[in-house]
């Protein structure tokens, strides 16, 4: 109800939008963000902008509308301190060493920090996926789920970022 846009941050806030109506509403990203980040990191970020998490589970479904290739992706962004140091979950089509893990941004490039991960997902076309990051801050535990909430598609362990902001996002 409202503005729900004004309660998130953007890298670019017009590269997204609300989209639907009624109770079939979502938050679309609709072009590609006007943002170059200082070292190799997603670009289009949507933070919640008033509230920091430490120990979270944090549960979205999501559609991905982009074109099929081995990157196309969806990001959860989580630990978030500043543009140069966060973690994010990147679930793609293939795994490689850029795609399909999770990482940690601490002013340098990206580094995948997962210690079990899949060959990547299925999308599908026009489908809605149900996803789950669950956060452990204290012992740094990491897991993201996917569809199938009973095993992990991706797990980590890290303790370098404590309570921070929470979002979604895209590479593309």
């Amino acid at each position: 109800k409202g503005k729900p846009l004004r309660q998130f941050v953007f890298t670019d806030p017009n590269a997204w939008k609300i989209t639907g109506t009624g109770d079939d509403r979502a938050m679309e990203l609709v072009q590609q963000s006007k943002y170059e980040p200082k070292v190799r990191s997603p670009f289009n970020i949507a933070l919640i902008a008033d509230r920091q998490f430490g120990d979270f589970i944090f549960e979205a479904d999501l559609l991905q509308t982009g074109k099929d290739y081995g990157h196309r992706d969806m990001c959860l962004f989580f630990g978030f301190q500043n543009p140069g140091q966060f973690y994010y979950v990147h679930m793609a089509t293939a795994a490689d060493e850029h795609a399909h893990n999770i990482f940690i941004v601490n002013n340098q490039p990206r580094v995948k920090i997962a210690t079990k991960t899949t060959k990547g997902i299925d999308w599908g076309h026009g489908q809605w996926h149900h996803v789950r990051l669950e956060r452990h801050e204290v012992d740094g535990a990491i897991k993201v789920y996917f569809d199938d909430m009973d095993t992990p598609i991706m797990e980590a362990k890290d303790t370098t970022f404590r309570a921070g902001n929470i979002g979604f996002g895209s590479f593309d």
